[in-house]
């Protein structure tokens, strides 16, 4: 007899690693160190699983996923929310690291995802640059805002954070300058990214960390990425008000300030926007529709390799 089809989760945290096979329930528990993920590489390779699922956790599932990537067993990282709404579909309320395992393993054999490429270490670093820029950027608002309130001997030792933070970020934006200067195919990416209107550098880099799938799918799939893809609420007779949902937070709130932008300054956008709103949407509807116009642009020119220009956009 042929034996089922073996699935396996992997719930991570920054000490543990809990795994789970499925349809013979097992698990075990490993370090979440070097050792820990060698051990853990092997008893999965061991297994030859039809699929593996970890939830993406903010970057510290990375090393094992990379392990495993290296072994040629590649994992489905998925969003958590996913994996908690299947769970309560089960009617599973309960939540720890065994049962949090157990249910990702559940998930993996049910939806059976399908595992995505990982980014390679250049773009990971690049990433990395990226998210480190926007920590220091939300702490350098921070202080600015209490350095207004702040009693007057405490000024001072306020304002040096802030100075220390404006250097940090200067030497951010010069390493991430430095790594994108130093591949052609990011230099090239960055050119046109930046040809269109409303699209700066920090959108730009963010796009190529955060979107490297960007000239590499459909519209449609770039817009669900992003989280500025519409879905339905129908039920029966009733027709509720379509909303977007999901998607990349921080990439999606970098699109919608360079969309802002390019309702006033670029030629396509602009008048798109003005055309929704004399048809009555609201602004807020008419932005993210600018958002997923201007993800389309962005997506087309980097597929065929053009150039912004005014004729090519409206094509």
């Amino acid at each position: 007899m042929n034996k089922s089809p073996v699935y396996v989760g992997i719930d991570v945290s920054t000490t543990t690693l809990d795994v789970a096979v499925v349809p013979d329930i097992r698990h075990w528990q490993v370090s979440n160190d070097p050792d820990g993920i060698e051990i853990l590489v092997k008893h999965i390779v061991a297994l030859r699983p039809a699929g593996v699922v970890m939830e993406a956790t903010g970057g510290i599932e990375m090393p094992v996923a990379v392990a495993l990537y290296e072994a040629n067993v590649f994992a489905a990282l998925v969003n958590p929310r996913q994996v908690r709404d299947f769970a309560r579909s089960l009617g599973i309320l309960a939540k720890t690291d065994k049962l949090d395992a157990t249910i990702i393993a559940k998930f993996a054999e049910a939806i059976k995802p399908e595992p995505r490429s990982l980014p390679n270490a250049s773009t990971q670093e690049l990433k990395a640059l990226v998210a480190r820029r926007r920590q220091l950027v939300e702490m350098l608002t921070m202080e600015r805002n209490r350095l207004h309130t702040a009693m007057p001997q405490l000024r001072a030792r306020i304002q040096l954070n802030v100075e220390w933070l404006l250097k940090q970020i200067e030497e951010v934006d010069n390493d991430i300058s430095n790594s994108i200067q130093a591949s052609p195919l990011w230099r090239a990416k960055d050119s046109l990214l930046q040809s269109v209107p409303g699209v700066g550098p920090v959108l730009s880099r963010t796009i190529l960390a955060e979107l490297p799938e960007l000239g590499q799918l459909n519209s449609k799939q770039v817009a669900a990425l992003v989280g500025v893809a519409p879905f339905n609420r129908d039920s029966g007779t009733l027709r509720g008000k379509r909303s977007i949902w999901g998607g990349r937070a921080h990439l999606r709130n970098m699109v919608y300030m360079g969309a802002l932008v390019a309702t006033r300054f670029n030629p396509v956008i602009k008048p798109f926007y003005q055309r929704l709103i004399d048809a009555g949407k609201a602004k807020k509807v008419a932005l993210v529709a600018c958002m997923r116009k201007l993800l389309v642009i962005l997506n087309a020119m980097l597929k065929h390799g053009t150039l912004w220009t005014y004729s090519e956009s409206k094509i």
